[in-house]
């Protein structure tokens, strides 16, 4: 494998590019000989889509997907603002 920060830059970019995920907010580290995958993503299809694409640009390498799925929730009752105060 090259430089960790290289191998970040490559994925990240592959992430970006890749029409399948097309992912800008996904954290990817390296640990040794271990991809680690983190960030929030709205379905599990996204999620292993993900993982696919770091897979095929790094065949071989042992992925660790901490990537969770958060599925969007209408909120509840109105919000309130307040005015700003001005100086």
């Amino acid at each position: 494998m090259e430089r960790p920060q290289y191998t970040v830059a490559h994925l990240r970019q592959a992430l970006a590019e890749d029409p399948r995920t097309a992912e800008l907010g996904i954290g990817v580290t390296i640990r040794g000989e271990v991809v680690v995958l983190g960030g929030e993503v709205s379905s599990a299809e996204c999620r292993e889509q993900i993982e696919t694409v770091v897979r095929e640009q790094l065949p071989g390498a042992t992925v660790h997907n901490d990537i969770r799925v958060v599925l969007p929730v209408a909120p509840e009752g109105a919000e309130t603002l307040e005015p700003a105060e001005r100086g």
